[in-house]
């Protein structure tokens, strides 16, 4: 990236815009910044705000597009790191419907930022807003990364749903239940349920459910078509966030006891083996309620 300036495996064509270095030492990276974005897999945001901590100045602000729970201790983001850079740092989430390809290609996106400092919030939304890029600022980091969480889950269950030929009338099923379930966990651990119907729950969603840019989308309909989680992780050569997604959200929805049918199903079928067919077969025979 250094040499090319540009990343050619993941966004190949696409040039870094003059005022954008890649830097492969940290300390370099970090040197004289007050504010950092840091952009990995949920199971590296410990260890990459830990390396990132030494360099770090008494007044830097750190935001992070990082999605998902962290594996086993079931923390949500900002709370790995007041962990690592302790309570007061202004830190934020940016989240919301947006595939790599389209930012990088200019073409019109808006998403999310939540803040626990209002300034640095709108000083993010400020930086990063353009002709073709919009954010919108809030202060429920908790929904937003919930949103961010859930979403990767229950793309991988609207994948096999398609791949399995089900038809839109189960797609859409599948997305308004998800988001329901999505809201239900959000709200158990302290978000706002508006957030949810927001750019960073339903947008981010149903972006994820309905595109084939979605790596977690291409992992469920590469489990429709008998793939293996292992054969598919090699076919589309990138982190599936979903997958351990799965296993994270059903340990902190179970020790809220809190009921997420179509999550619960995918972590079968992804962790138990589970057939997607007999998954189907388990949500529709479940017991018949209030849609509310």
């Amino acid at each position: 990236m250094v040499t090319d300036r540009e990343n050619v495996r993941y966004l190949p064509g696409i040039k870094f815009p003059d005022n954008l270095t890649a830097h492969p030492d940290l300390g370099d990276c970090l040197e004289g910044i007050r504010d950092v974005l840091v952009v990995v897999p949920s199971h590296g945001l410990r260890a990459t705000l830990t390396k990132a901590l030494d360099y770090l100045g008494a007044d830097s602000r750190v935001c992070w597009a990082t999605k998902g729970f962290e594996l086993h201790s079931g923390k949500l983001p900002h709370q790995v790191a007041a962990e690592v850079l302790g309570e007061d740092r202004p830190v934020a989430v940016l989240s919301g419907p947006t595939f790599a390809k389209e930012v990088a290609e200019g073409l019109p996106t808006a998403m999310t930022i939540a803040a626990n400092n209002e300034e640095f919030g709108r000083d993010l939304a400020t930086a990063i807003s353009g002709d073709n890029f919009r954010a919108y600022t809030s202060d429920d980091m908790i929904g937003v990364e919930v949103g961010g969480a859930v979403k990767n889950v229950l793309a991988i269950g609207a994948g096999m749903s398609d791949g399995l030929g089900f038809g839109a009338n189960s797609r859409i099923a599948l997305i308004a239940r998800g988001l329901v379930e999505m809201t239900r966990l959000g709200v158990a651990l302290g978000a706002r349920q508006e957030t949810f119907m927001g750019l960073a729950g339903m947008g981010d969603l149903v972006l994820t459910c309905t595109d084939n840019l979605s790596r977690n989308r291409r992992m469920g309909l590469a489990l429709a078509s008998g793939k293996s989680i292992a054969e598919a992780q090699e076919e589309i050569q990138q982190v599936v966030e979903g997958v351990m997604a799965a296993e994270a959200v059903i340990e902190v929805a179970e020790k809220l006891g809190i009921e997420m049918p179509i999550c619960h199903q995918v972590y079968r079928i992804i962790h138990d083996g589970a057939s997607p067919r007999e998954a189907v077969g388990a949500l529709m025979g479940r017991d018949l309620k209030s849609e509310h």
